[in-house]
Order: structure tokens, then sequence, then C-alpha cells
């Protein structure tokens, strides 16, 4: 039998948080609000999401054009 990647429960990833937010200070206020397990140890992990419009002109109008076919493809499967 095998268990999964965890050796035991108390190390599963519980779950994620999206937030929009101006600053990674504001990130960090958030991140000050999180519930916390009544006893034992808790991590947070912080990563930048970012948006297409974060890449500037280095995302061309053919890749534009190619995620926006993505999008439109994925979107009819659903």
């Amino acid at each position: 039998m095998v268990d999964g990647p965890f050796a035991e429960t108390k190390e599963l990833v519980a779950g994620f948080w999206i937030l929009q937010v101006t600053s990674k200070d504001e990130a960090l206020e958030w991140a000050k609000r999180c519930p916390r397990p009544p006893q034992g140890r808790m991590e947070i992990e912080l990563r930048q999401v970012h948006e297409l419009e974060d890449f500037g002109p280095e995302f061309t109008p053919e890749q534009r054009a190619a995620e926006e076919r993505l999008r439109e493809e994925l979107a009819k499967k659903q």
C-alpha cells in the first residue's frame, strides 16, 4: 500500500488563497490575518502570480492571439 506523497496527514497541504494586492507589504498584512491551528506548526508561503499585462511588449500579438484561442477552446470544454 502506498500512502502518497505525505508521510502523515498533518503534513497535508490544506488549501490556498489568491489575493489581489498592490504590494508585498499588503500581502504580508493579509497573511497575518490567516486563521491559526489550535496546536502545531503552520507555514504560509507567499507567491506572486503574474497577469498577461505584466509581460508588456515581450508578450507579442501572436502570443496573445494564441492565448485567446486556448482560453476559448478550454471554455468550450467546460
